[in-house]
């Protein structure tokens, strides 16, 4: 199993905690001193896109490796060679495309091939769709070989410590086996598409998982802010959730009169809804999410920690799928 020190040594106090660690000295300054903590602590986001960009060349490795050593295995069995097992299983069980399939294709990408007619872009097109089926086909028969072959995998992904700072959630709770910690941002159209993908999750997985929704409004989107500070005055009359629907489904008119119109909408007390707005009580927890983001590493939305594993952007229900899974199956069976 590896073991990544450096992240954990890293983000220590990414809830909160003051750094711990080594308080051996990198640098001295004339009077001042400079520990090692501190470098970590101030290189924490840098540190943690090592660590991810670390794990996955080894994951990729390693599943290279795997592949490659149960066919060596299931030829050695079949008294074949691994080429030779390559054709029977994988060449020889994916049949060429249809005409009907490669029109549909082509049909689908006219738009951006530029006035070629089918008869000239044909063979790329059945070459893309073999190919395609060829992967498929390969990874099946991997996790065929991974059951005849008992394989398993101790490489662990890095996790880093994410508070979720007492904003507002939804799902499972505090005993829920997986927790999302989200931080997103209301004007930004690839948190927008997120949305639908999580609530593709929490209706795949119910209580199993916790969602804690956190701010990072990024500077390059000014209304976004605004709409943030919105959303916690919805929180504090119990409609996060339903007000934070409309933020996103109206992301291109979060305008002061906006925000106002949507509590309406959502039936919040519009009196008091407006005396939130004007006294902005929750800037401070907007800030404590958006310092936390950057220590973290984040300097793009959406960003979603699974068990404090950092998942970036706008990304299909698969990925959230794999990892969910994952980390269901390293709970055990009471998951």
């Amino acid at each position: 199993m590896i073991t990544m020190i450096t992240a954990s040594a890293v983000v220590a106090g990414a809830a909160g905690e003051p750094p711990a660690g080594d308080t051996s000295k990198v640098a001295t300054i004339g009077t001042r001193t400079v520990t090692r903590a501190e470098l970590e602590e101030r290189a924490r986001g840098k540190l943690i896109q090592i660590e991810n960009q670390r794990y996955e060349a080894l994951r990729e490795v390693l599943n290279d490796l795997i592949a490659t050593e149960l066919e060596n295995q299931e030829a050695a069995a079949r008294g074949i060679s691994p080429g030779a097992l390559e054709i029977q299983e994988i060449d020889g069980k994916v049949p060429d495309p249809t005409d009907a399939e490669v029109q549909a294709v082509y049909d689908a990408n006219k738009a951006q091939l530029a006035g070629q007619t089918l008869d000239q872009v044909k063979p790329r097109v059945i070459q893309y769709l073999k190919q395609q089926r060829l992967e498929q086909r390969r990874a099946a028969f991997i996790e065929e070989l991974k059951q005849k072959y008992k394989t398993t995998i101790a490489l662990r992904p890095p996790a880093f410590g994410v508070g979720t700072a007492g904003r507002p959630e939804k799902g499972g709770g505090a005993k829920a086996p997986v927790t999302i910690v989200q931080f997103s941002d209301y004007q930004c159209p690839f948190c927008q598409r997120a949305e639908s993908v999580v609530d593709q999750v929490m209706q795949a997985y119910g209580n199993k998982v916790r969602l804690v929704f956190r701010d990072f409004p990024l500077p390059i989107h000014p209304q976004a802010r605004p709409a943030a500070e919105a959303a916690s005055c919805a929180n504090a009359q119990g409609k996060f959730w339903e007000y934070h629907a409309k933020l996103f489904a109206n992301q291109s008119a979060l305008g002061d009169d906006k925000l106002k119109e949507y509590a309406q909408d959502v039936g919040l007390d519009p009196a008091k809804f407006e005396e939130c707005l004007t006294r902005k009580p929750f800037r401070a927890a907007i800030d404590k999410d958006m310092s936390e983001a950057a220590k973290l590493g984040i300097n793009g939305t959406p960003a979603f920690f699974i068990n404090g594993r950092l998942l970036s952007g706008a990304q299909p229900f698969e990925k959230f799928k794999e990892v969910i899974d994952e980390e269901l199956h390293a709970k055990g069976p009471a998951s």
